[in-house]
């Protein structure tokens, strides 16, 4: 089986050598977990390590934001893009930007082996405020008005709509990392409460508290057509990025 290396070492080994090439992995976690670092270094190692270009598609965060938080890191942005070894785009979703079809142009042209979108959770909600029933506000609307003439909710809508988009990108077949907000008091694995059983992974990161001691950690949830490390693993955010506590692996 092909796989697509992360370059963190750590999470490489808990996925037998990385993810399966051309999965769709959800990346879920509460506000401060690393979902967006894991996201971008995963691209930027691919770039660096593997030469595989990347496409990282932000609804939350612009470009500037994206290179201040890279920084950090010790990741230059710049360079890599001015290189065409990675392409980072904003697509402000409540502007009404016909998100589908912008981001089948993007990897037509730019044709990136990995893709990040951060995140499902302000497409899912940007339906719910935009008003869900109107074809305008998402191309995909008219997909979920197909499926049944039962009336629905607008949060059922909202479903079928991101169901329909995870599968049209699922078309790509590039190895995809989907960030979603965790919330810690719903039972579930993503914000939208579907995005896990559509998806062929989910990675799972939790910051956690006790007295004046925090500890990281990361799961491998889900992942199809490989085994996996079922324990959380002890992680890190350093300079260089998240790193995972390679004697926490019991492989």
């Amino acid at each position: 089986m092909l796989r697509t290396k992360t370059g963190i070492q750590g999470l490489d080994k808990a996925l037998k050598g990385g993810f399966p090439e051309g999965n769709v992995v959800l990346v879920s976690g509460g506000a401060g977990t690393g979902k967006s670092t894991l996201c971008m270094q995963y691209l930027i190692n691919g770039a660096k390590l593997f030469g595989e270009k990347g496409l990282y598609i932000s609804t939350e965060q612009d470009l500037e934001e994206l290179q201040k938080q890279s920084s950090a890191f010790g990741w230059d942005l710049d360079e890599l893009q001015k290189k065409g070894q990675i392409k980072i785009l904003f697509f402000d979703i409540t502007a009404g930007d016909d998100f589908l079809k912008k981001v089948d142009a993007v990897v037509a042209s730019f044709k990136p082996k990995r893709l990040v979108i951060d995140s499902m959770t302000t497409l899912t909600d940007a339906l719910m405020i935009s008003g869900v029933g109107e074809k305008e506000s998402f191309s995909l609307v008219q997909v979920a008005e197909t499926v049944s003439p039962i009336p629905r909710t607008e949060q059922i809508m909202a479903k079928t709509i991101l169901y329909n988009l995870i599968k049209e990108i699922k078309k790509y077949k590039l190895t995809t990392l989907l960030t979603s907000e965790l919330y810690e008091e719903f039972a579930r694995l993503s914000a939208d409460g579907i995005s896990e059983f559509i998806a062929d992974g989910v990675v799972l990161l939790y910051y956690l508290g006790a007295g004046t001691a925090t500890f990281r950690t990361l799961r491998v949830r889900k992942m199809r057509y490989t085994d996996h490390e079922k324990a959380s693993l002890a992680c890190e955010i350093t300079p260089k990025g998240i790193e995972i506590k390679e004697q926490d692996l019991s492989l």
